[in-house]
């Protein structure tokens, strides 16, 4: 990606490293943590759910809620304090701080305000469109949002979006290749930790999330959209590269492992 990509993002390594302070956080892990229940908004209060919905903002709640079970012990470990994100359910456009938020965008993370939102369809569209049903692709998708809030807490996501300014946009779109890729590899972290500390996977559920990480891949999605992929143009990160990050971080369980900024292959 040549020097400048680079940002001298070995200091984001170090962040990363600095959260545990030499202290292995499976040892926190192996203690029960209580958390306030997530917060979830509408963006039409006052407008009645379906019961498919309701049942969607009760799942997306749950899985919330074992996401700060994992990353509030992780930060504890290293001397700080997780601020939980917020999770907004919408249906069609809704408004955020970091603009006007679509369906067809797929669910987002604004660093400005430190939400997630998810249109209701989404699930719907990743079984349907993307061929990539099941409860755990669905917790897959929130932890990797997730995930971008874990990068926005630890000034990663500034630092990003600061060097991305200064670069052209092809070396802007690299950047953006790895701070997903990174998010991609925090949530198999969380998914390695759930399990190890309250047994989460079920057979079958690692192959959802694979399925859906290789179904929203860049090249997937151009090529199903256009018939053809641009490699330059992707934000988000190949299939397989989606696939190999987040495997890093479920086999792994370590943050230092999802330092996707210093390696040279993706």
């Amino acid at each position: 990606m040549g020097g400048r990509g680079k940002i001298g993002i070995g200091t984001l390594v170090l962040v990363l490293v600095a959260m545990y302070f030499g202290i292995d956080p499976s040892v926190v892990l192996d203690t029960a943590t209580m958390v306030q229940p997530p917060a979830i908004e509408s963006s039409q209060p006052g407008v009645p759910r379906s019961a498919a919905e309701d049942e969607l903002a009760r799942f997306t709640s749950r899985v919330l809620a074992d996401t700060e079970d994992t990353w509030g012990p992780i930060f504890q470990s290293g001397g700080r304090q997780y601020q939980e994100p917020k999770l907004v359910l919408y249906t069609g456009v809704t408004r955020s701080a970091c603009g006007v938020g679509q369906a067809q965008m797929g669910p987002f993370y604004c660093p400005a305000d430190g939400k997630v939102y998810l249109d209701l369809s989404f699930f719907d569209d990743l079984h349907r469109r993307f061929g990539a049903p099941g409860d755990f692709a669905q917790a897959y998708v929130i932890a990797h949002e997730v995930g971008h809030h874990v990068q926005n807490l630890l000034g990663i996501s500034d630092k990003v979006q600061q060097a991305r300014q200064r670069l052209s946009e092809r070396e802007a779109n690299q950047l953006s290749v790895r701070l997903e890729l990174q998010a991609d590899c925090l949530a198999g972290v969380w998914a390695y930790h759930a399990d190890r500390t309250r047994q989460v996977l079920e057979q079958g559920d690692v192959d959802e999330a694979l399925r859906a990480a290789t179904a929203i891949g860049d090249d997937r999605i151009q090529k199903q959209a256009q018939g053809y992929a641009v490699p330059d143009s992707f934000t988000h990160g190949s299939a397989a590269q989606r696939v190999r990050w987040f495997r890093v971080g479920l086999d792994q369980g370590d943050l230092r492992a999802c330092d996707t900024f210093s390696v040279a292959a993706l």
